[in-house]
């Protein structure tokens, strides 16, 4: 079994005094957390929890009017994103050269930081049950203020399944933004996990920008999905960005971060529906298999100037975060090979020559046995090869260089 994890995001409808009461609860918790951050800061970042509680829970419940299951939230909110900024450093190591001039990573670690971890945005983790509760069958929200709970109206639209399947609801985060108020649930739902031996079907999947995705699967079968009507936005946006950047107003700028949200929440709904439907057209027990994109560095050499941009920062990371949890909850599975010369392999004869793939048609000819072929579609075969190594029993498959028959 494996326990399957989402978000679902209820609108909050607060009356004016409700509204006042949330905003100054959710300060309140912020301040809190500023605080803590600092007492690990000045402690060596010292995250357990039991630590924290032991050393600042008496003094906090006397200073603040916060109740104590709210007070024990903010020890384990605090500690939880030094945690992921820790684990973030340890993906990114710092790059300098060394005294022979030579580039060499250097790992990095909390004390690496040169202040305490902020919390700018109000905000507050409720307990469910003792924070917040449903009422009313389902009708309203029973919250916890710095006074009395107070009932309120919500909407769960989009959410619906949620309530009737076998999710269990968690922590929940109420969240101020623009105006709004908004309820953040966790909830978790345990499922049947991917099994291997199950013969399950293979899909190799290659990503770009021409097109976002090629996927050749078992069968022989290749879907194409287009990138053209991407590239053509993404370069508008570019150009509107220019322009607002140049003016250098306060009302450019401001209508600059409009824009770089915008295209944001334009980014993740083109991948959510790009992974929806890869997941719907291959179904349950389906094995996708992915190139590892970390630290890759995409040639642009053969795009105009005007693309370069949008092949360097379109998101394919988000694309496999979300394939990876869709897929986990219908018993598939996502795994990452080795990119390298999936490009440049013929998958009849398996040479590897770069010069076999023509940028300028979009095709690939190898010059040993004459196979001519679509080069994303190509990819993706010798992406899908390596989910057949890997389902096999090899660990880390990858394309070796051949550069001739054997």
């Amino acid at each position: 079994m494996v326990k399957l994890g989402r978000t679902i995001k209820l609108r909050l409808y607060p009356d004016t005094e409700q509204a006042a009461a949330f905003l100054a609860m959710s300060e309140e918790y912020r301040r809190l957390a500023n605080i803590v951050s600092q007492w690990i800061f000045d402690h060596g970042f010292q995250l357990s929890w039991l630590k924290i509680n032991h050393h600042m829970y008496k003094k906090i419940r006397q200073e603040s009017v916060l109740n104590s299951q709210m007070v024990q939230s903010v020890f384990r909110t605090v500690v939880a994103h030094y945690k992921t900024v820790r684990e973030q450093m340890k993906q990114h190591p710092y790059r300098c050269k060394d005294e022979e001039s030579k580039w060499v990573q250097v790992p990095r670690d909390l004390t690496w930081l040169v202040t305490s971890i902020q919390f700018h945005r109000p905000q507050a983790d409720l307990v469910r049950q003792s924070n917040y509760s449903f009422v009313d069958k389902m009708q309203q929200l029973s919250i916890t203020t710095l006074g009395k709970r107070t009932k309120l109206r919500f909407t769960d639209k989009g959410f619906e399944k949620y309530f009737t399947e076998d999710w269990k609801l968690g922590t929940a985060k109420l969240v101020h933004n623009q105006g709004k108020w908004f309820l953040h649930i966790g909830i978790t739902k345990e499922t049947s996990d991917f099994d291997a031996k199950d013969n399950p079907q293979i899909v190799g999947i290659d990503r770009g920008l021409r097109f976002l995705a090629t996927a050749f699967d078992s069968e022989g079968k290749t879907r194409f999905f287009d990138g053209q009507k991407i590239l053509r936005k993404r370069k508008k946006l570019l150009e509107t960005r220019r322009q607002l950047q140049s003016k250098g107003t306060k009302s450019a700028k401001k209508k600059l971060k409009q824009l770089a949200q915008r295209e944001n929440r334009w980014m993740t709904d083109v991948n959510h529906w790009l992974a929806k439907t890869l997941v719907a057209a291959y179904g349950s027990h389906t094995l996708f298999v992915l190139e590892d994109l970390t630290n890759v560095t995409f040639n642009t050499d053969d795009l105009p100037k005007s693309l370069r941009n949008s092949h360097r920062s379109w998101s394919f990371f988000q694309l496999e975060s979300f394939l990876m949890y869709k897929a986990q909850a219908i018993q598939s599975a996502v795994v990452k090979v080795n990119p390298a010369f999936t490009s440049q392999r013929c998958p009849r004869c398996g040479l590897v020559e770069k010069t076999n793939r023509h940028h300028e048609t979009h095709e690939y000819w190898c010059a040993q046995c004459q196979y001519r072929c679509n080069d994303d579609r190509l990819g993706a075969m010798n992406i899908k090869m390596l989910g057949q190594e890997w389902l096999n029993g090899i660990k880390r498959p990858k394309i070796t260089k051949l550069t001739a028959i054997g």
